[in-house]
């Protein structure tokens, strides 16, 4: 089962996505509206993926996530909002999310993503993968000869992350089992020092804008 937490101040939105995600076979959903209630409901029961809105009327999405990490939470975060300003989607980037996720787009796409997530995937389209390649950089600049050195293998799946693919699907990319690719991806946290697939995605925008393409 992948549980699921959807956090939403709308109450008919939030109700109508419950049911309608709630006929996957391998879904499980609990909702609620606010805050103090999704840290109630995380603290309770299992919750693999939150869908999380980013505007929750006089909150704001960044504050559950602070809390919940405070408070020991592990699970992934997919926002699911109308609408972030960049500014606020990078900030949201860097507290470790999984993906943005539009309200705009249809039903089965929302599906596939929290597959993606559920899969250790990321979720960012272009427009906050650019946002990301633009930003100032929190790691070590490329040219400093600190910056960790990535093996071929190594630097075709930091590009395949942009990608969002799930570990099965590098494997199949890369001619790898799914256990070798979990290896070569927990070697690559180490070396990068980062704790989350969202935060390995922004070093991968780094290393193929630093190095020209191998062909």
């Amino acid at each position: 089962m992948i549980r699921l937490l959807l956090i939403d101040d709308h109450g008919v939105f939030r109700e109508s996505l419950s049911r309608a995600i709630s006929v996957e076979a391998d879904f499980e959903v609990h909702h609620c509206a606010t805050v103090a209630e999704g840290l109630q409901i995380a603290a309770t029961v299992p919750v693999d993926i939150v869908l999380l809105d980013f505007d929750l009327g006089l909150e704001r999405g960044s504050e559950f996530i602070m809390r919940a990490r405070a408070a020991g939470f592990e699970g992934r975060i997919l926002i699911v909002t109308a609408w972030v300003d960049d500014s606020e989607a990078l900030e949201l980037i860097r507290q470790g999310i999984s993906g943005i996720f539009l309200k705009e787009s249809p039903l089965a796409s929302l599906v596939a993503s929290i597959r993606t997530v559920a899969a250790g995937g990321a979720v960012l389209d272009q427009h906050y993968l650019r946002l990301l390649a633009a930003a100032d950089s929190e790691i070590t600049a490329p040219e400093d000869p600190s910056r960790p050195r990535f093996s071929d293998r190594e630097s075709a799946i930091m590009r395949l992350l942009l990608d969002g693919l799930s570990n099965k699907e590098l494997g199949a990319r890369l001619g790898m089992s799914e256990s070798a690719v979990k290896a070569a991806l927990q070697r690559l946290f180490e070396k990068t020092g980062v704790r989350t697939r969202s935060q390995l995605v922004r070093i991968a925008l780094e290393q193929v804008h630093s190095q020209p393409a191998r062909r």
